[in-house]
């Protein structure tokens, strides 16, 4: 392959010459389409965006992609969302960013609305405890396939995997703060960079594709010039951060002048937008914090509840993160904020608050940050923190599987062997076979029903 590459740099005219620009209509198409069917979590989003933008339609180079996909998940908040913000504002400026964001969310959240609703309208029903007891297992599986596919991608060399062990046992062996463990791991890619700059290298110019001949050159390629709406400023930081700000005071506002600052609505609006702030590492590290404070501390919902909203997280289309809609709707319902008579409309308000106090500070951080990220791509020693950072979400996630796995897998100290079992098939459906997400979890409920009617 090396020698192979090398002919194609000395005769670079072999590469087909990039496409034209892309016409916002046809972005928008896509976006819309990627709401849909967006299925499997960030992992997969993200391999489902690179395969289609990188290697398809050649919208972005590789290099582009991981330098803009690093930037995000260092960011708090989903990952795969802030991705398709980055990239809809690179091709389009802000309102392609507002717009991809919003067709990745939107899709997502009424399908999770209309699934809330059944799950809290008729969760009791023992076919319906029988599929989510098969579902479960099945989640902690998707995790540790979610943990093995983006270390596979990020994991490069012997540096990054300390880096991911020791933020597994930092944060679960040690209960290390993930704020810190994010820290960490950016000294040690602060250093690395300039010490060793070639272990915190992205990669190369052209990815291969698959039968090993290099990509052709991409609409935003390695040595497209940075448009004019990417070039960093002091001035446009400012403005937009500004704005955001603004936007969620008011929207914050105006719920405390109608419900009171002390109403479940403000006070689910306040906390979600604190947890968007604190919180690192995407979906999978922000879960442990939500339902530490959304279980224990508020009630919303318990954490039963909250590992079903995980499963029906990954059976729709959209940002896991969504699972923070589902708390929002259980918590509204079961609040009964507009009256016992109106709860599915408090559960529909309460999830909608919680989607938009979550989200938001992802598009401010894309669209005030993204000019910063885009001045630091050709410098490694810049992005070698953001490198060690994307090494150690990697441990993150596997904590969370054992966190979801001491849940799932152990009742009142013995074993269960049926959750065991439907989630070992689980992990290898996913990781041999490479079984789909919503296949294998189809799979997993029909064997919890099936048991469900053996045992009952």
């Amino acid at each position: 392959m090396r020698v192979r590459w090398a002919i194609f740099q000395r005769c670079p005219s072999t590469l087909s010459a990039p496409p034209a620009s892309i016409p916002f209509r046809t972005a928008l198409r896509y976006w819309l389409k990627l709401g849909f069917i967006s299925f499997g979590g960030p992992a997969g989003q993200i391999a489902m965006m690179h395969a289609e933008l990188v290697e398809r339609r050649r919208w972005i180079s590789e290099r582009r992609f991981l330098h803009a996909l690093n930037y995000c998940m260092v960011l708090p908040g989903p990952e795969a969302t802030q991705l398709a913000i980055y990239i809809g504002w690179l091709m389009h400026r802000v309102p392609g960013g507002i717009a991809a964001g919003v067709l990745f969310v939107l899709p997502s959240l009424l399908v999770l609305i209309a699934l809330s609703w059944i799950y809290m309208a008729w969760g009791q029903l023992p076919a319906v405890a029988g599929i989510m007891a098969g579902i479960k297992p099945a989640v902690v599986a998707i995790v540790l396939a979610a943990a093995w596919r983006i270390g596979s991608r990020t994991l490069r060399n012997g540096v990054l995997v300390s880096v991911a062990l020791a933020a597994f046992v930092g944060i679960d062996l040690l209960g290390v703060p993930f704020p810190l463990i994010v820290l960490g791991a950016a000294a040690v890619g602060l250093v690395g960079g300039r010490l060793r700059p070639a272990l915190f290298d992205i990669g190369g110019a052209h990815a291969a594709a698959k039968d090993g001949t290099p990509h052709p050159p991409a609409v935003i390629d390695d040595t497209t010039p940075t448009p004019a709406h990417a070039r960093f400023g002091w001035r446009r930081l400012a403005t937009v951060g500004a704005a955001g700000c603004a936007i969620g005071f008011a929207a914050w506002g105006v719920l405390a002048f109608v419900y009171g600052p002390d109403g479940e609505l403000p006070r689910m609006a306040a906390f979600f937008g604190k947890t968007a702030l604190l919180t690192f590492g995407g979906a999978y590290a922000v879960l442990p914090y939500v339902v530490q404070h959304a279980v224990e501390q508020y009630h919303w919902l318990d954490a039963g509840q909250m590992i079903d909203g995980l499963a029906l997280g990954e059976t729709t289309p959209g940002p896991l993160i969504m699972i923070v809609a589902f708390v929002g709707f259980v918590g509204g319902w079961t609040h009964a904020l507009f009256g016992p008579g109106a709860r599915f409309l408090a559960g529909a308000a309460a999830a909608s608050v919680v989607t938009f106090f979550t989200f938001l500070p992802s598009f401010v951080f894309i669209l005030a940050g993204g000019p910063l990220v885009e001045s630091t791509r050709d410098d490694v020693r810049l992005t070698a923190p953001l490198t060690a950072i994307s090494a150690a979400v990697v441990g993150v996630i596997a904590s969370l599987a054992v966190f979801f796995g001491a849940h799932v897998f152990v009742a009142h100290g013995a074993p269960r062997w049926d959750a065991i079992a439907i989630g070992a098939a689980a992990a290898v459906a996913l990781l041999r076979y490479r079984t789909g997400t919503i296949k294998t979890i189809l799979a997993c409920a029909l064997a919890g029903l099936l048991l469900s009617y053996w045992h009952g």
